[in-house]
């Protein structure tokens, strides 16, 4: 199944006990229409307020039901804020969290203007940034390495390698536009990482100190994760 939805009216994707969240709804619903339980699996987690372009995710069924009429159904009751784009039939082993190999993430960055009508989409930054930097910066971040200094989550992880196969950052108008593609992403990896990228971009941070953060593996320099309004998860790759 692949489908889209707006982080901000859930509690992240995440099923959570009297929570409204994404694995919650969807798997509500399917039960319904299979009349027993069905629990999905997706390529990943994303947090509260963070949008999907193209998340996956698999499930199993008892019953026999048309991929089309799957789709209909769901989005008839789904009230817009998810959407179900396509559902098709896998292999009995097909895992979509296990079975990927890499993702895109992309983060909006608005340097203009406060925008009232887009300030649950783009973060709403708000002052210039020198985007000729932060994309000298943004290369110290590709290849195969030890991302704990970006994980929110370290006390739960034991392996922190992962490969950045690219970042590219544009800028339009006002807006920013950067995007990230690896192997996989620990907890608010991306949104530390824009977050590094800021403050080069502010000249609060010399790009040199960017080596530092990776061999001290631990949450320095006062980097804060950015906002997860301004963070889309834009693409799934399978094998």
């Amino acid at each position: 199944m692949t489908f889209s939805y707006d982080g901000n009216d859930f509690n992240g994707y995440q099923k959570q006990k009297n929570l409204k969240t994404v694995q919650g709804v969807l798997e509500k619903k399917l039960t319904e229409l299979n009349k027993s339980k069905v629990i999905i699996q997706a390529s990943g987690r994303t947090d509260k307020n963070v949008h999907a372009m193209c998340q996956k995710a698999h499930f199993d069924l008892d019953n026999k039901i048309p991929c089309s009429n799957i789709k209909r159904y769901l989005n008839r009751l789904l009230n817009g804020s998810i959407y179900v784009s396509n559902v098709e039939e896998v292999p009995g082993k097909f895992h979509a969290r296990y079975d990927c190999i890499k993702k895109e993430y992309r983060y909006y960055i608005n340097t203009g203007s406060y925008d009232v009508f887009k300030r649950n989409y783009i973060y709403q930054y708000n002052k210039n940034l020198e985007i000729d930097k932060m994309n000298k910066a943004s290369k110290l971040f590709l290849g195969t390495h030890n991302f704990k200094s970006f994980c929110n989550d370290s006390k739960e992880r034991t392996n922190f390698d992962r490969t950045i196969e690219s970042i590219t950052i544009n800028k339009i108008n006002d807006i920013i536009e950067i995007s990230i593609v690896g192997n996989g992403f620990l907890k608010q990896m991306v949104r530390n990482i824009v977050g590094v990228l800021i403050h080069v971009g502010e000249n609060k941070l010399d790009i040199s100190k960017i080596n530092d953060i990776f061999y001290k593996q631990t949450r320095s320099y006062n980097i804060k994760s950015v906002p997860g309004c301004g963070l889309y998860l834009w693409n799934v790759w399978y094998r």
